[in-house]
């Protein structure tokens, strides 16, 4: 049976490891960590998610802001106070939750954003650094950043020479993801919906990424023995069990069958979920700390 990864677990360590760091931060040069969220329009989940990171955020010490705008609100506004938010020194990170109303562009919007305050790392200035390799200076997206410190809590530090296979070519999760394991020295190859047999090429992984988005897709017989796989899916399937109408999470990869076969393995819910807005977190202080020019702490 294998090992089951606790995303939550790590993730208030991390959150645990921000909270001391803010504090001596604070202590010793006088700056709190600022974040700025901005949401435009009333869609529920993305009040639900900008809820929890502004809670977060305060739980973590740091100076939250969150900007709620009409959903009519123009394209120019928008603009307009992210140039203001890149202006104030206070704000360290700023985070504009999508997806954006339809008259908005959201290229424009990502790309407003000062690259040393795009904690999504979203810009294309982070994206390049990511591919790169320059770590040093770069903002990693949150949930490949959080996939990868379960993954190093599981098979440690040092992935020299394993294969690595990540099913998603996403520029959020697949491409990012597949850049920190190039980094990491690994042996790394993206699968996509046109990759011919997909199945084969999984159980050549020591590591596999499952970030595709479609329930259950990855059979445990897709498995190589002892892998350690990271399911970023979160699909709803129905439920019927639960009663009429009623549904459950589940992510990329056949937990059960997964189970037998993997060496390690996070589960859905309480797995990836958690570790994005822990990492969001991390990347407002590493901000912070930048500014200040002092070194982050390493999660």
């Amino acid at each position: 049976m294998a090992e089951i990864i606790d995303g939550k677990a790590v993730a208030a360590d991390v959150v645990e490891t921000v909270k001391q760091a803010t504090a001596k931060l604070l202590a010793d040069k006088g700056v709190v960590p600022g974040l700025a969220v901005v949401i435009v329009g009333e869609d529920p989940a993305s009040q639900i998610y900008v809820s929890s990171k502004s809670k977060m955020a305060k739980e973590c010490g740091f100076h939250s802001v969150q900007h709620t705008l009409a959903a009519e609100t123009r394209e120019d506004t928008l603009l307009d106070l992210i140039g203001k938010l890149n202006a104030d020194p206070a704000i360290h990170g700023i985070l504009v939750q999508l997806p954006l109303p339809g008259h908005i562009e959201e290229g424009k919007v990502i790309q407003a954003i000062a690259p040393e305050k795009d904690v999504d790392g979203f810009s294309f200035v982070n994206v390049g650094k990511l591919g790169t390799g320059e770590m040093a200076t770069a903002f990693v997206p949150c949930t490949p950043a959080g996939s990868m410190i379960l993954l190093e809590r599981a098979r440690g530090r040092d992935l020299s020479g394993l294969n690595a296979v990540v099913v998603g070519r996403s520029n959020i999760v697949g491409k990012p993801m597949a850049n920190l394991l190039l980094a990491a020295n690994c042996t790394v190859t993206i699968a996509h919906s046109r990759t011919r047999d997909l199945p084969a090429l999984c159980r050549t992984a020591d590591i596999l990424i499952a970030a595709v988005g479609r329930p259950q897709m990855i059979r445990g017989d897709w498995i190589k023995q002892g892998a350690t796989v990271i399911d970023v899916g979160i699909n709803r399937i129905p439920a019927p069990e639960k009663g009429e109408d009623k549904t459950r999470v589940v992510g990329d990869v056949a937990f059960d069958e997964a189970m037998e076969t993997a060496g390690a393995i996070t589960p859905v819910p309480r797995g990836v979920g958690p570790m994005t807005i822990a990492m969001l977190m991390a990347n407002t202080l590493t901000s912070a700390c930048r500014s200040a020019g002092v070194e982050p702490p390493r999660l």
